[in-house]
């Protein structure tokens, strides 16, 4: 396995640590947000203040991610399989759709929506079921995970292959968290908008 992987590299295990930390870091500040108003109360309480504050540091863990991926997969042994004209071009190809899923999806949903918004009570009026909603219900952690891919084949990188599975691994893990959480936010707007008719 050492010939494919080099457990010995610590850029691995930066790389993968910070995988693991960032779904686990917004998810519990969100949490915090909507449970007890932590963000918008240091934001002087103004609630878009505060989103905008956790998208900023939600956005810069992630460029810090995706450095320490890079790191990482420069640091490991390349698979001879893998650095071939056609792997590069599935590559180039799961690349361009992540990145098309991720910035679709920020385009659709804005800032607010992106980063959180909905645990500050700053809610949509209605649930975006167009591109990308209508090709996939979670296009930016489809996306992610594409990119991460991507990355991984043009590489040629088995570690990359491995650290791809671990985030989609944990991006399913924090969907079972967030996705009824944020079911349950809509249902009491629904609740709170039929009492007021």
């Amino acid at each position: 396995m050492d010939a494919y992987i080099d457990f010995s590299q610590p850029t691995l295990y930066y790389a993968l640590a910070n995988i693991l930390f960032n779904p686990l870091f917004w998810n519990t500040v969100a949490r915090a947000e909507y449970n007890h108003r932590v963000l918008t109360k240091l934001a002087g309480g103004n609630a878009y203040r505060g989103c905008y504050i956790l998208a900023v540091t939600i956005f810069s863990i992630g460029i810090i991610r995706d450095i320490l991926y890079h790191n990482a997969l420069d640091a490991q042994p390349t698979l001879a399989v893998l650095d071939t004209p056609l792997v590069k071009a599935a590559a180039a190809v799961f690349f361009a759709t992540g990145s098309v899923l991720v910035l679709s999806s920020m385009w659709a949903l804005g800032v607010t929506g992106t980063y959180l918004g909905d645990y500050f009570g700053i809610l949509m009026e209605e649930r975006v079921t167009g591109f990308p909603f209508n090709v996939c219900e979670n296009p930016m952690y489809v996306g992610s995970t594409l990119n991460f891919l991507g990355t991984a084949l043009y590489s040629a990188s088995p570690a990359g292959l491995l650290l791809t599975a671990i985030v989609f691994v944990v991006y399913e893990i924090a969907l079972t968290y967030e996705g009824p959480f944020t079911s349950m936010i809509y249902e009491k707007k629904a609740e709170k908008d039929a009492k007021k008719k």
